[in-house]
């Protein structure tokens, strides 16, 4: 397998976690359910092969993804394609920044995948021709961030109260008062959440549950199985409402889920 990573320096740096090209990779399984994570990515498909994404019950093909699409800060699990046999370039966007490079509130793509030539026409055709085209690694790296610093402009300028509630969010899943974190910024309540919606893609509160969530995963990964010290770790006033929440953003309990991670944090074998 041919896998390269890279972070952007500079203006990108803000707001790009990073790049990942990998090609050759092959799995034991076909599909995989990826979880909530709170990203906004684009994605490349440099063999001319499309993709799909599949009914996350029945596993029957329900989209058809064709050279680029940009997926939304989703709050249900999607399944998709496990990457085996495939060619590939990534960009991710740090949590709650993608904003700036989309010409639409962010909240227009939550829970979808849309082809990126609706969004950026012609452009992101010609960037996925010459990354594909690419001689090496920082060829291809080069190509995007030129790309997305055309996008940015300039000028651009976040706004920093979103910017500092989505890393209060990160920092600390387990707070119980948005309203507390409202006033930390200094605006109303209604216009806090307003503006996040439009910049990160989904209210206040359904970003805490999908870090909180998150959290979770993490500690699954990381820790002994004790589900009623994890539940209270990560924020959830009981094992009920802890279980309950984890189902929803997986489609499974905490138990099943962690008889089928393989490692690959947010991605479960499901086929």
């Amino acid at each position: 397998m041919n896998f390269e990573h890279h972070i952007p320096n500079g203006a990108l740096s803000r707001y790009v976690e990073s790049f990942i090209y990998f090609e050759d990779h092959v799995t034991t399984h076909l599909i995989d359910r990826f979880l909530p994570d709170g990203n906004v990515e684009v994605v490349f498909e440099l063999f001319g092969k499309p993709q799909y994404i599949y009914d996350n019950e029945t596993l029957s093909k329900i989209q058809k993804c064709e050279s680029v699409w940009a997926s939304g800060v989703r709050t249900r699990p999607i399944t998709i394609p496990s990457g085996s046999g495939s060619r590939m370039f990534v960009m991710i966007f740090k949590k709650g920044m993608a904003h700036p490079f989309f010409p639409f509130p962010m909240d227009e793509i939550r829970d979808r995948v849309v082809e990126a030539d609706l969004i950026w026409p012609g452009a992101i055709g010609v960037l996925r021709e010459k990354i594909a085209d690419a001689r090496n690694g920082i060829e291809r790296f080069s190509l995007a961030e030129d790309f997305l610093l055309k996008l940015l402009g300039p000028r651009f300028e976040p706004r920093p109260f979103v910017e500092y509630g989505v890393s209060r969010i990160i920092g600390d899943p387990t707070l119980t008062r948005l309203t507390e974190l409202a006033g930390e910024v200094g605006y109303s309540k209604k216009h806090f959440i307003n503006v996040f919606k439009k910049d990160v893609g989904v209210s206040p509160k359904s970003y805490l549950r999908i870090m909180r969530f998150q959290k979770a995963v993490t500690e699954i990964e990381d820790r002994d199985l004790d589900w009623a010290s994890i539940a209270l770790d990560c924020g959830y006033y009981d094992q009920a409402h802890f279980i309950n929440d984890f189902k929803s953003f997986s489609g499974f309990t905490p138990v099943d889920y962690s008889r089928r991670k393989n490692g690959a944090l947010n991605y479960v074998p499901v086929s």
